[in-house]
């Protein structure tokens, strides 16, 4: 069965804290009507560090969407093959081993996509299948995961190499001065993350069932508004809200695989904010400590989009992982509203058959 690796991950150089957040919402915005609100509300998000692609002084500038999908494709190329070399490395394969190639990113465009430059470039087979995808924001991280088991499913010898690539920040627009963006400003990241589902060995999750679920008549509450400036991230107020008609869709995943989703080993889930996981243990009754993996990622790195499930699994790799055929659940949220879910098993390689009947015997 397919196995999700350890996921590699990156984030870029340049530092902003909470506080250097706060102290610039203050100058830059000092009249707004809604600034003690705005700054209520990034204070709470619990966010004390993100990384960004460029110094907060050039992010602060806008030479313009043009300027800004060139950066976005320089850094790209600059920064994805070190973390793919990585993910590979961990997952003990060659670029010559993958079959297909997932690439998540909302913040950025290029025709072709990354992946064309990538088998051009690193050593991937000419006829790697390639997989772009570009609107499903935050749930692409999951989105990702789970057409990798659908893929390794039909042929289970193959392999796919998943890559995330968020540049967040190049999405500032300094004249959006609603409240949700402020928000937006405090709240993302940049980061960049890539994982191997191997169709067969490796050590990690064991991808077992997956599912969607787009909560109807919520299209608008996440959106771009694209314009000649670039993307306008649109963020309504009710999106904190939504984890009560998700909850329901990850227990019925849970349940059709004869889980309780209230009572798994592990869940690595988008951190989009403070308010969604602390609603979602609330509704699938897990404790906080649960959520460590996702909370750990939204402290140090903010929202980073696609890349916070895969940054959540790597640091529950970097935690110690978990006991073999332990439970769990994954699962990105993002526009639609849509939430992209997976349950699996931890799984252990290269164990000898004394340790598999043992570990029986223990269950």
């Amino acid at each position: 069965m397919a196995t999700l690796c350890r996921p590699a991950v990156s984030v870029p150089e340049h530092v902003i804290t909470m506080e250097e957040t706060l102290d610039l919402a203050r100058s830059r915005h000092a009249d707004h009507p809604q600034l003690p609100l705005a700054l209520r509300l990034i204070e709470n998000t619990g966010v004390r560090t993100r990384h960004l692609v460029q110094p907060i002084e050039e992010t602060l500038k806008h030479p313009g969407f043009e300027e800004r999908n060139k950066l976005y494709q320089t850094e790209a190329k600059a920064r994805v093959p070190e973390v793919v070399r990585r993910a590979l490395d961990d997952a003990e394969l060659k670029p010559q081993d993958i079959d297909v190639i997932i690439y998540v990113s909302c913040t950025g465009f290029m025709m072709p996509s990354l992946t064309a430059w990538m088998i051009n470039t690193m050593g991937f087979h000419s006829d790697t299948r390639q997989i772009p995808i570009a609107q499903l924001g935050c749930a692409a991280g999951g989105a990702a995961i789970n057409r990798a088991h659908d893929f390794c499913t039909a042929y289970p010898d193959a392999n796919a190499l998943i890559v995330a690539c968020e540049f967040c920040s190049l999405c500032y627009q300094p004249t959006d001065l609603g409240v949700g963006s402020l928000l937006s400003n405090g709240l993302f990241g940049d980061g960049l993350a890539a994982a191997v589902v191997r169709g067969s060995g490796g050590t990690g999750v064991q991808l077992e069932r997956n599912g969607s679920y787009l909560i109807p008549e919520t299209e608008d509450w996440i959106a771009y508004d694209v314009r000649a400036t670039g993307f306008h991230f649109l963020l309504d107020k009710r999106v904190p809200t939504t984890m009560e008609p998700l909850a329901p869709a990850l227990k019925a995943l849970a349940t059709a695989h004869g889980w309780d989703a209230s009572d798994l080993d592990f869940y690595i889930i988008h951190a989009g904010g403070p308010r969604i996981l602390d609603d979602l243990c609330k509704f699938l009754r897990v404790p906080p400590e649960a959520f460590r993996f996702s909370r750990a990622t939204l402290t140090e790195y903010g929202n980073i989009a696609s890349a916070v499930v895969l940054d959540a699994l790597r640091r529950m790799f970097d935690d110690g992982g978990a006991d073999h055929g332990a439970r769990g659940l994954l699962a990105g949220f993002g526009p639609g509203i849509t939430a992209e879910m997976s349950v699996g098993s931890w799984t252990v390689a290269h164990r000898e058959p004394a340790m598999e009947a043992a570990a029986v015997r223990m269950a």
